[in-house]
């Protein structure tokens, strides 16, 4: 395979790009050639007006196992024991995942199959998840001598600590259903209508003003950080920016009006 097919990128009319991991045979690991794909995907993504709302999704029975560690290892071959590899692709990794925050646009992870480690980090990582029944998800670095302290940072901002640690330290399997309940999953459906349940939240998200969405999401991750006041100054200086846009001015206008609003996405 081909690295310009491991991940397939569709782009619908309603403005749902459906980035699509496809390299199976490798359980769709986030390899370098991978991250890179995706990397660019979601600079992409992020500059195109047409795109509205983007999902990750993924062939085969894994939706993501995680770093390659064939190809973290083949990097001890260096003379400075692979040290300089593992700093390129952790910093490509989390690169990866904070472009994902930092898209404007906002973005769903569609779960099959089994995330695990940085792959569970990637689903973390996404703004929404829904996931199939059949999904499970884990932080497994523990059984192998590495503790999963990249997929940490998602997953602690996710999920409860309690939840969090736990997952971490015992590297335990949880299926779809656990997920939901701790809050990594926004709901579990069943696997043949996954697709359908998924299109249709995005869809529902895409038929909103553009600039409202990034407009929140941005604020959303910048809030999260601040002490409450702080948080609350930044929330009140935001809506008052977002109430001098057009299309706050448009929906509210609507709303009063009893119509449906005409968004120009400023």
């Amino acid at each position: 395979m081909q690295d310009s097919d491991i991940l397939l990128s569709d782009l619908d009319t309603s403005g749902i790009l459906r980035l699509t991991l496809n390299d199976s045979r490798r359980r769709n690991a986030l390899s370098e050639a991978m991250l890179t794909r995706l990397g660019a995907a979601f600079a992409e993504a992020s500059a195109n007006p047409a795109v509205r709302v983007v999902v990750m999704a993924a062939h085969g029975p894994a939706f993501c196992a995680g770093h390659d560690l064939k190809e973290l290892t083949a990097g001890r071959r260096a003379p400075d024991g692979g040290r300089a590899h593992f700093a390129r692709i952790m910093a490509l990794c989390s690169g990866v995942m904070q472009s994902i925050i930092a898209c404007p646009k906002p973005v769903i992870a569609e779960v099959t199959g089994v995330a695990t480690a940085a792959g569970c980090q990637l689903v973390a990582s996404c703004d929404l998840a829904i996931a199939a029944a059949d999904a499970s998800f884990s932080t497994p670095g523990v059984h192998i001598g590495l503790f999963c302290s990249t997929p940490m940072v998602a997953l602690s901002r996710t999920v409860a600590s309690k939840h969090a640690m736990e997952m971490l330290l015992t590297g335990d399997i949880i299926p779809a259903a656990r997920a939901a309940e701790i809050g990594l999953v926004n709901r579990v459906v069943a696997p043949e209508t996954l697709r359908d349940a998924t299109m249709d939240l995005a869809r529902k998200i895409a038929s909103k003003s553009s600039l409202t969405l990034a407009t929140g999401k941005r604020a959303f991750y910048e809030q999260r950080e601040m002490p409450l006041a702080q948080a609350y100054d930044h929330a009140s200086a935001v809506m008052v920016a977002n109430m001098m846009a057009r299309d706050a001015e448009e929906g509210i206008g609507a709303f009063i009006g009893k119509r449906s609003p005409r968004w120009q996405d400023a």
